[in-house]
């Protein structure tokens, strides 16, 4: 199981998104399937496309991690953001992301997406997004970071939504 974490941008249309990517017949082929069949209010999880009827690979599950919040939220989250984490998860695909590990479809990526709900630039959200995920996909194969990284950093402990004075 490979776990990653991507951040790209600032402000409303920044992108946070976070990925879970194993084998379809383990651990996380089976936590893609529980998660698709158990949305609840405001988190309706998907199957990530490129085009209608054509999902990417390997199978993709986008999980929204604020709550729709209207129909402009929506809107953005289920057709800029959605498209983004395609087109980054085929850029993977086409940059040999996952060679080494058999054929794509044989894995099950879960996508863990923030959009935030004031988003109004669609192309900034796909493009953030785009970037995000194969950041963290790249973070993910690598397995980074490592503990080494890590040591000795809490003091520099900081996002986008606190830094301490």
């Amino acid at each position: 199981m490979e776990l990653g974490e991507g951040f790209t941008g600032s402000g409303a249309e920044a992108a946070h998104v976070n990925t879970v990517l194993g084998r379809r017949d383990g651990s996380v082929g089976t936590a893609w399937a529980t998660a698709l069949a158990s949305p609840s209010t405001g988190h309706a999880p998907f199957v990530v496309v490129l085009q209608p009827g054509l999902p990417v690979q390997p199978f993709t599950l986008f999980v929204n991690k604020a709550a729709i919040a209207g129909e402009r939220h929506a809107a953005i989250t289920w057709g800029a953001a959605q498209a983004g984490i395609a087109a980054g998860v085929t850029d993977a695909l086409t940059d040999g992301l996952f060679e080494g590990d058999g054929e794509p479809g044989t894995l099950a990526l879960i996508t863990a997406v923030w959009v935030d709900p004031a988003a109004d630039d669609e192309a900034l959200v796909a493009a953030n997004n785009r970037e995000a995920v194969r950041a963290a996909l790249a973070l993910g194969r690598a397995g980074l970071p490592g503990a080494p990284d890590l040591r000795g950093r809490g003091g520099e402990a900081w996002n986008p939504f606190y830094r301490p004075g």
